[in-house]
């Protein structure tokens, strides 16, 4: 599955409120291993198979991106 098409996939997540367990859905529904949230101390090195759940001061979903 390519990011655009993962992107297109979970557009219905944004808005809603994050939960820790979001994470294991979105690599169940992607098939990726790394599911980050914006929230966690992660490493620095660009992955290209890593989603990064953006979270905002509500702590509602706002965006998804990659690396």
């Amino acid at each position: 599955m390519t990011n655009e098409e993962i992107i297109q996939q979970l557009q219905y997540l944004i808005g809603s409120r994050y939960v820790p367990t979001v994470k294991a859905y979105i690599g169940e529904l992607t098939a990726r291993e790394r599911v980050v949230s914006s929230k966690e101390f992660v490493t620095r090195e660009f992955d290209i198979n890593r989603i990064t759940v953006d979270i905002n001061g509500a702590g509602r979903i706002a965006a998804f991106s990659f690396g």
